[in-house]
């Protein structure tokens, strides 16, 4: 099969350990290129650690009949990969403690660093393609602000930003809206929306159903550390479905392509 037209993910019969605990179990997964899926479950259920994995900051356990792969190839080198997934997590905002600019935190990708270091090189490209992704996601005027001084909101955008500029094959976004507020929360997800429209693919892992923007047309549902459904999302929303994810009666409604529990 051509190497672009391998699935981004294949895993079967995966499980994996953190410390002494089993957090997956038993996973079998496909995503294919270019395709908009979301992850839904509580916290605890594995989704994180799910995404980890396919980052490579986790791995399987070996067991016979497992197998994992990623575009099609089980073995990476991590510094090729990373290009080729733009990932959004909690984790590199704890990074940001010191006074890194939005310009900065964007080139910073370039390098897989925090910040630009002195031994950083800029070139023209660079600052061309910082620019041209700030313009993207209209934050242009986020450029000569420190992050410490950035809104939540700001500065997940500006993440965004910085995991944009190798031009990923599919963005990975793990609890996109964890402390931002309703006008934040719908400030992203909008730019989610307009990135999905340009054809990027998408992995959104959340325990917030309002997240899951329009263009998503795959759920699938974790609890416990195991895949509990997984299909269209007309067919896997279901209040039933979700009280039994959840562990609590819901009420489930739809309005204007976003589905909202009660």
């Amino acid at each position: 099969m051509p190497s672009d037209q391998r699935p981004l993910i294949e895993m079967e019969r995966v499980w994996v350990m953190r410390g002494e605990k089993i957090v997956l179990r038993d996973v079998s997964l496909r995503i294919g290129l270019g395709e908009h899926v979301a992850i839904l479950g509580p916290n605890g259920s594995g989704k994180s650690t799910l995404i980890k994995t396919i980052t490579r900051e986790c791995y399987p356990l070996v067991r016979e009949g497992s197998r994992m792969a990623i575009f099609g190839q089980e073995r990476w080198n991590i510094f090729d990969l990373r290009p080729l997934l733009g990932v959004v997590s909690n984790d590199w905002m704890v990074l940001c403690t010191r006074q890194i600019t939005g310009r900065e935190a964007v080139e910073s990708g370039f390098f897989g660093s925090v910040g630009v270091q002195p031994y950083h090189r800029i070139t023209p490209e660079i600052e061309r393609q910082t620019a041209a992704i700030l313009a993207l996601l209209e934050i242009p005027h986020l450029a000569g602000r420190t992050v410490t001084e950035m809104s939540s909101g700001e500065a997940r955008r500006v993440l965004l930003a910085r995991a944009l500029v190798h031009d990923p094959r599919a963005l990975v976004l793990d609890e996109p809206s964890n402390s931002l507020d309703v006008f934040a929360q719908h400030e992203f997800r909008e730019i989610m929306r307009k990135l999905a429209r340009a054809d990027i693919g998408i992995i959104l892992v959340t325990h917030h159903l309002a997240d899951i923007i329009p263009e998503i047309d795959r759920v699938i549902l974790m609890r416990d550390g195991r895949i509990v459904a997984d299909g269209r999302k007309q067919d896997v929303l279901t209040a039933a479905a979700l009280a039994k994810l959840f562990g609590l009666p819901v009420d489930l409604t739809r309005r204007a392509g976003y589905y909202h529990l009660w």
